[in-house]
């Protein structure tokens, strides 16, 4: 008990001192001990790392979960050590009511049909973004956070512990030019040594934990690099499904005809048979009643004729890949001729440019007069 109490008297009285050295210091009363300028370099260094670390851990988490309240949820599931429930992304929710939509509107109808594939891609983009999500997660926040709930606190830890020391030795500075008699200059003059050797060995500690901020800027190089390799893969990914998915949507038979303000081609009024019927039609001989495909088959592209008169005009609002020979490439902006066949899908119409000529998606242009 009698130890205790002597040492909270001790501990009460080191602190007295520090609030005192640190009050005079404050008031231009007592002088400081001044580092040397790489040891402050070393600190603004630090000081450097640790502040845009967290803007960029912050700014990072936001950009992979928008939602402020699932990060607040995630934040506490972590503190207390137990599993994050798993969610499904917002392009697999999308997904989910894309397909239960078509089901309701029925799977066999044009609007059907293409709310399932664009559902299929919203889930291929949704897992994409999940894989990116984890992977951005392990590879570059955790690192960061690593750094910040490790490196840094200890960091932190001992440079209190050194500005104490520094505290203590300038505190001794003081009473030695206070002293008057022998022995109190001796026993200052101890004190002093004591507190000099501390404070030495806490700087050099210190520095030794200062510069190993070198090797956590190589770190996060590394991971930073991990993260950009992560993200060009999501985003190559979704620029992959998305080609694909237009290629599809191009081939789905449906009631679509493009127009100048529209970026993607969007639902019209015009039915199927009306659309055709706006277009000039080239006669042929001998084709099979209902039977689109064959007649096409049969028909040999380069000897269609387009006809005399009343051919149309159509502006490509889309790059467009030909699928095969009987296909004719789009850019986007050209201007082509286009004309129909009797028979053919009301999607497709024969379009040329030059000597060129082939089959081209109704929904990729938009028909002038």
């Amino acid at each position: 008990m009698d130890f205790n109490m002597k040492k909270l008297a001790s501990d009460a009285g080191v602190f007295f001192s520090r609030a005192v050295q640190f009050t005079e210091e404050k008031l231009g009363q007592a002088e400081k001990t001044e580092l040397d300028a790489h040891f402050e370099n070393l600190l603004a260094k630090a000081d450097c790392t640790k502040n845009w670390t967290e803007k960029i851990l912050h700014q990072t988490e936001v950009l992979l979960q928008p939602n402020p309240s699932v990060r607040v949820e995630e934040f506490l599931y972590e503190k207390l050590d137990r599993k994050v429930p798993s969610r499904v992304t917002n392009g697999e929710l999308l997904a989910q009511y894309m397909v239960e939509a078509a089901n309701d509107f029925g799977p066999g109808t044009p609007y059907g049909k293409t709310l399932l594939k664009v559902g299929e891609t919203q889930k291929r983009l949704g897992g994409a973004e999940r894989d990116f999500m984890h992977s951005a997660s392990i590879n570059f926040l955790n690192p960061l956070r690593n750094f910040l709930e490790g490196d840094w606190r200890t960091i932190t830890k001992e440079r209190r512990i050194l500005e104490n020391r520094r505290l203590d030795l300038d505190a001794c500075k003081a009473r030695l030019k206070k002293a008057k008699a022998a022995e109190a200059k001796a026993s200052a003059e101890h004190e002093l040594r004591v507190a000099q050797t501390e404070f030495d060995r806490q700087a050099e500690l210190t520095r030794l934990l200062l510069e190993g901020i070198s090797s956590t800027h190589v770190n996060h190089l590394r991971c930073l690099h991990e993260f950009v390799e992560s993200q060009a893969t999501y985003y190559a990914q979704g620029y992959q499904y998305m080609l694909d998915l237009q290629k599809q949507l191009g081939r789905f038979p449906g009631t679509f005809v493009g127009n100048a303000e529209s970026t993607s081609p969007p639902p019209a009024t015009t039915s199927p048979t009306t659309v055709a019927a706006t277009i000039p039609v080239v006669p042929t001989v001998g084709r099979a009643p209902n039977s689109a495909t064959a007649v096409e088959g049969a028909l040999n592209l380069k000897d269609v004729k387009p006809p005399a008169s009343g051919t149309r005009k159509a502006r490509v609002l889309y790059d467009y890949e030909a699928a095969d020979s009987s296909e004719l490439a789009l850019l986007a902006d050209e201007m082509i001729t286009v004309y129909s066949l009797p028979g053919m899908d009301p999607d497709w119409l024969i379009g040329e440019r030059g000597n060129q000529k082939g089959k081209v998606p109704v929904t990729y242009l938009e028909l002038l007069s």
